[in-house]
C-alpha cells in the first residue's frame, strides 16, 4: 500500500522534476512513511494495553480471582499480539480467522475454543459499553457447539481405597473434606484451624469472587480432622499445613500431587482434587437431593453450571423408565 502510494506521487510530479529529484523524493516519502507508521504502530499499542488494563480493573472490581484475571488478560494479550491491530479496528472476520486457526495450530477442544471465546465476547461488550467502540465484533460470532462428554467420577470403592492408602492423618482429613463438601482445592487450602465448626460439622469458605458460603461435612471426616488437628504442635493458623518443619500453608499444587500420586499408585485413572467435587455432585443429585440446593452446596453463580457436574446414570434412566412408564 505505501508503495503503490509513493508511486502514485512519483508519477504525478514527472512533468516538473528531473530524475535526480525525484530519487530524492521517493527517499524522503519512504523515511516519513516508514517514521509514521513506527509512530501509529507505537500509539497503537499503547493504547491496547490501556484498554486490556481497565478491562481487567473492572473485572477485578466485579469480584474476579486473581487466577480468572490472570487467564483473561493472557488471552486478550495473545489476540492482539496475532492480529496487530488497534481494537478498534478489529473485525469479525479477524476474530473468526484468528479462532480458526488457534484451534488448527494448537489442536484445542471445542470447548477451549468457546471458553477463548466468551473471554473475547466479555472484553469488547465492555468496550462497547464503555463507548470506546460502536458495535462489539464478537456479536455475530455465536456460541460453539461441542459435544458434552460424561467426566468420570470416583466410585465408592476407588474413594475407601484411598483413604486406606494414605500414610499420614493430613491425607486421610483432605480426602476425607473433599469428599465430603465437595468444595474447591483453593478454597481447602485457604481455611484455617479456626474456621472449623466441629459442633456443627460446618465451616465457611472463600469461593469464587471472595463469596463466602458455609459447607458441611460428615461425622467420620469430623473424626479424621479432630485426630490430625491434635497430632500438630506447630502455631501455623493453617488447616493444612506442609508435612516437614517448618509447618507451611499447604498449597493447591501440593494437594494436586498428593491425589494424582495418590491415584496413580491404586491405578484410579484421572484423580485429581476437582473429582471429589463432581462425585459429591453427581452423588448428591442421584439421591434425591434438588439441583437448587446442589448449586449453592457448590457455589455456583448458574444453574446451568451445576449441571454440567451431574451424571445421569444409565441404570437410573432405565429404572425412572420402568417406573413412569414401562
Amino acid at each position: 500500500m505505501n508503495d503503490a502510494f509513493i508511486n502514485d506521487v512519483i508519477q504525478g510530479m514527472l512533468p516538473y522534476l528531473d530524475n535526480l529529484q525525484l530519487e530524492k523524493l521517493k527517499e524522503v516519502l519512504n523515511k516519513e512513511i516508514n517514521l509514521m507508521d513506527i509512530v501509529v504502530k507505537e500509539e497503537q499499542e499503547a493504547d491496547n494495553n490501556e484498554y486490556v488494563n481497565r478491562f481487567i480493573s473492572s473485572k477485578k472490581i466485579e469480584g474476579c480471582s486473581n487466577k480468572s484475571l490472570d487467564y483473561y488478560n493472557k488471552t486478550i494479550m495473545k489476540l492482539l499480539s496475532s492480529i496487530n491491530k488497534d481494537v478498534r479496528h478489529i473485525t469479525t472476520d479477524d476474530l473468526r480467522k484468528y479462532l480458526s486457526e488457534y484451534q488448527m495450530n494448537n489442536e484445542t477442544s471445542k470447548i477451549t475454543i468457546d471458553n477463548i471465546r466468551r473471554i473475547l465476547s466479555s472484553f469488547f461488550s465492555w468496550l462497547e459499553d464503555e463507548n470506546y467502540i460502536l458495535k462489539s465484533p464478537v456479536r455475530r460470532i455465536h456460541k460453539i457447539k461441542a459435544t458434552l462428554c460424561v467426566k468420570d467420577t470416583f466410585t465408592d470403592e476407588e474413594l475407601e481405597k484411598m483413604r486406606d492408602a494414605t500414610e499420614n492423618l493430613r491425607d486421610l482429613a483432605i480426602i476425607d473434606l473433599l469428599s465430603s463438601t465437595g468444595m474447591r482445592v483453593g478454597e481447602l487450602v485457604t481455611l484455617n484451624k479456626d474456621d472449623i465448626n466441629f459442633i456443627e460439622r460446618e465451616c465457611i469458605v472463600l469461593g469464587k469472587g471472595d463469596k463466602e458460603r458455609t459447607v458441611y461435612f460428615d461425622a467420620r471426616t469430623k473424626i479424621h480432622l479432630k485426630s490430625y488437628l491434635d497430632s500438630r504442635n506447630d502455631d501455623c493458623e493453617s488447616l493444612f499445613v506442609s508435612i516437614r518443619n517448618p509447618k507451611r500453608r499447604l498449597q493447591i499444587g501440593g494437594v494436586e500431587i498428593l491425589i494424582r500420586k495418590l491415584g496413580k499408585s491404586l491405578g484410579i485413572k484421572k484423580a485429581h482434587p476437582h473429582k471429589f467435587r463432581r462425585t459429591l455432585a453427581t452423588g448428591a443429585i442421584d439421591k434425591g437431593m434438588p439441583i437448587e440446593q446442589v448449586q449453592h452446596l457448590l457455589g455456583h453463580r448458574r444453574i446451568d453450571t451445576t449441571l454440567m457436574y451431574a451424571m445421569v446414570k444409565e441404570s437410573n434412566v432405565k429404572a425412572a423408565h420402568r417406573k413412569y412408564i414401562g
